[in-house]
């Protein structure tokens, strides 16, 4: 599974293998979206086939940009591929930096650009088996008890987003 993304090689970016970028912990560009709807936050379980955290519980969709591809076209691009989930408006919710571990002896080092969705009613989904095992929607509140309970169920990144940035991700009217 050879797959080149952007990487910051010396302070200039550069493609390099996806998984190579995670093995040495480089800092790289990352999308992170998140839907919201009646209050509630979609998340995915991520497949089991996934090369780092497979089944665990992450936002909508988190992943990186091909070379020269503009974050906001990313986010779009990587719902309809993740989720069959196609012409939602995205707003830019800034953008944040972490490191964590993932497991296999790997480590996401991001700078992430945060998208924010919010629907009336639930979008109807096409789950991607190799990407999606399943979904479902939480309050924001009851996430954190999640997080808070069983840790080891949910992905790094959501795990710092929901505890570092929240506010920077949802809504006003949700947080």
């Amino acid at each position: 599974m050879q797959q080149d993304i952007p990487c910051w090689v010396d302070g200039e970016l550069r493609p390099m293998d996806k998984l190579a970028v995670h093995k040495a912990g480089l800092r790289h560009p990352a999308v992170s979206v998140f839907i919201l709807s009646g209050g509630r936050i979609l998340l995915q379980q991520r497949a089991m086939d996934k090369y780092h955290s497979p089944g665990l519980w992450a936002n909508a969709c988190c992943t990186h940009p091909h070379w020269g591809e503009a974050p906001e076209v990313c986010a779009a691009r990587r719902l309809n591929e993740e989720l069959g989930v196609q012409d939602l408006a995205l707003t830019h919710r800034g953008q944040i930096e972490y490191r964590a571990e993932v497991g296999d002896g790997m480590i996401e080092h991001e700078v992430v650009d945060l998208y924010l969705a919010e629907t009336r009613t639930p979008p109807a989904l096409t789950l991607n088996p190799a990407e999606v095992m399943a979904t479902r929607w939480l309050t924001p509140s009851d996430l954190h008890r999640e997080i808070a309970q069983a840790p080891e169920r949910f992905t790094a990144w959501l795990r710092i987003y929901m505890d570092r940035h929240e506010s920077c991700i949802l809504s006003d009217s949700t947080a």
